[in-house]
């Protein structure tokens, strides 16, 4: 058997849900003199320099749980899209009781009619719980319970919630008057559900990649590459991301039904969807591969830490040897006699971690300007000329310029790169997504400026209307189409952001802090709805210019800090924390004995050893 037929062999078809036997083949003298890993043949560094890179086949468990999340998603905003008016808005006087008004009725579907005040103090609780409490869920997987029983414990709740709310939703208990009591309940349970769901379910995806390190293989057309870990990771996140913005695209269909039928029908049909998890996850559980609960490493992380700032001093912080002085073997070389519960390179793994946390640090002021802040895109189309359409509907171009765009990025431009030997690495990915947000984002400004210049009441456009005589024009002559330009080149930018960050919060992470720190990545939009929730009474007229502008200024120059910082992770290799020995599902967990060795539907080759110099091929 040749070189590359067995290597091919050696990763097997990751599609397969079971286990596949492979030959037995004896090393070439070719293959001994190159070092390799578990079989696979490693790339010298001519060859990383020389060779394009691909991305390997996924698991079809990883195609699943896309599936997963995609459902999650789906249900999760199809609701949150008519939770303000439902809590807003009162029943339409001309309506079925149940939130819907009359056809044709000027009327806004509404039910609870609490004002705008407690919508606003409601959703964004909503959301900033849904955010921030995954760090603690997250740091509980890694922990005690395992990300897979997180998982399902979130869709449980999630499910319950998902029931309570549809029944707040009734006309009989909307017409009591009491139908905030568990409306508020569901709401909470739901951002509860959420945040134990959330942080566990990317970093479980990515635990399925059996591509752990970059290796050679020969392609069917005779070429050598390099299956590169980071492209494959990449490659199944933008599915990824792909299914989160068509499940995002529900909230489309759930605001016509509240308008039409009633909330209690805007309610059911994301429950619908979402009680697929159940099955599901069923389906999935003995395919899956599970990393164990390892206890934390977060203490270790603060001996490190504590280490680092001892033998080397605040001022030492931020400099190139600062984590070098925690590193056990320095402490004894040192004259230390204290016995380390970690090695050196888990101090590294320390230095990549708290490098991620930097990374994410920068994404708040990007989600503030994928989309402005706060309500300050609401009220620039309240002043802009509509035609008769709600001022919130271009809002979802968004989700559907993602699900366009992410096809087009996946096949089309990333292999066109990898095959012109462009490198597009993650921190090249980060900045350019964040350019192109402050790009977009000035658009707001602009639009915001000429509305301003031709409203009939100037600077006071987004309450005009209730400025000049009833029945008199109170909107700017500036067509409301313009606003998809903004919301489209930002909306992009994510997909080179977010699918990124994804895969720096698993790759620069211990394997036992995986979910706290994809937790951490998401706690950056928990912060930014708690800055959008701060400057709420800044959100008006005349300063809505300054709204947009001064956050994209703040971008612009973030952007180049950003690439000035953190260039030099480009030239890193993608590391995964994890071995092969890793990845056992519970079909593999037959016996003590069985649990070594044992790869996810793909078992190790079985190489004749041979001793070279001192190292083993």
């Amino acid at each position: 058997m040749d070189t590359s037929t067995a290597i091919r062999n050696s990763i097997g078809d990751v599609h397969s849900t079971e286990p596949k036997e492979l030959p037995i083949y004896n090393a070439s003298k070719e293959e001994v003199e190159r070092e390799t890993f578990h079989g696979l043949v490693l790339p010298t560094e001519e060859e990383k320099a020389t060779l394009r890179r691909v991305a390997g086949s996924m698991p079809a468990s990883c195609y699943w749980l896309c599936a997963v999340e995609f459902a999650e998603r789906a249900s999760y905003y199809g609701c949150n899209q008519v939770y303000k008016n439902f809590i807003r808005a009162p029943l339409p006087p001309d309506g079925n009781g149940a939130g819907a008004s009359a056809p044709g009725s000027q009327y806004t579907a509404g039910a609870l009619g609490r004002g705008s005040v407690t919508a606003t103090a409601m959703t964004e609780a909503f959301k900033f719980l849904a955010y921030a409490l995954p760090i603690y869920f997250g740091w509980l997987a890694d922990t005690k319970y395992g990300r897979f029983k997180m998982i399902c414990w979130g869709v449980a709740i999630c499910g319950v919630a998902h029931v309570i709310m549809i029944i707040s939703a009734l006309p009989p208990v909307l017409a009591s008057g009491n139908a905030i009591g568990p409306f508020a309940l569901s709401l909470y349970m739901l951002s509860i559900g959420a945040a134990q769901f959330k942080p566990n379910i990317s970093p479980t995806l990515m635990d399925q990649s059996p591509h752990k390190v970059p290796h050679v293989i020969t392609d069917k057309n005779g070429e050598k590459v390099i299956v590169d870990p980071e492209e494959s990771i990449s490659g199944v996140m933008l599915w990824f991301y792909l299914l989160i913005n068509v499940g995002a695209c529900f909230g489309i269909a759930t605001t016509y039904l509240a308008k039409i039928v009633g909330y209690w029908a805007a309610y059911l049909v994301p429950t619908i969807l979402y009680f697929m998890l159940p099955p599901l996850l069923w389906y999935l559980n003995p395919r899956l591969v599970k990393q164990p609960p390892g206890g934390s490493d977060l203490g270790n992380v603060f001996r490190v830490l504590g280490d680092c700032l001892h033998h080397g001093g605040v001022t030492s912080i931020g400099r190139k040897g600062f984590w070098e002085a925690g590193k056990p073997s320095v402490r004894h070389a040192a004259g230390s006699t204290k016995e380390y519960g970690y090695d050196d390179q888990f101090v590294e793994d320390v230095r990549r971690t708290f490098q991620a946390c930097g990374i994410f640090l920068f994404q708040p002021i990007f989600h503030i300007n994928d989309g402005g802040l706060g309500a300050a895109a609401n009220a620039l189309t309240a002043g802009m000329q509509t035609n008769g359409l709600p001022n919130d509907l271009l809002d979802n171009l968004n989700s559907v310029s993602i699900v366009v765009m992410v096809p087009v990025m996946n096949h089309i431009v990333y292999p066109l790169l990898r095959r012109w030997g462009i490198r597009f690495g993650s921190i090249s990915r980060m900045t350019f997504g964040f350019a192109l947000c402050t790009f977009g984002s000035i658009g707001f400004s602009v639009l915001q400026y000429y509305v301003y210049q031709t409203s009939p009441c100037g600077y006071d456009a987004t309450t005009c209307a209730e400025i000049v005589p009833e029945g008199e024009n109170s909107l700017s002559s500036v067509s409301y189409s313009w606003y998809a330009i903004p919301i489209i080149i930002t909306a992009i930018a994510e997909i080179f952001v977010n699918v990124t960050a994804y895969g720096i919060a698993y790759s620069r992470s211990p394997k036992n802090m995986k979910g706290l720190v994809a937790s951490i990545n998401l706690f950056m939009t928990a912060i930014s709805a708690a800055i959008g929730l701060a400057t709420a009474p800044a959100i008006r007229d005349p300063y809505l210019i300054w709204a947009f502008a001064g956050p994209t200024i703040c971008g612009g120059v973030l952007t180049v800090i950003f690439w000035f910082t953190f260039k030099h992770i480009n030239e890193e290799e993608f590391v995964i924390n994890t071995d092969f020995s890793d990845m056992k599902r519970d079909s593999d967990r037959e016996s003590e004995d069985e649990q070594v060795g044992k790869v996810t539907g793909v078992k190790e080759p079985v190489v004749e050893e041979t001793t070279k110099g001192d190292k083993k091929i």
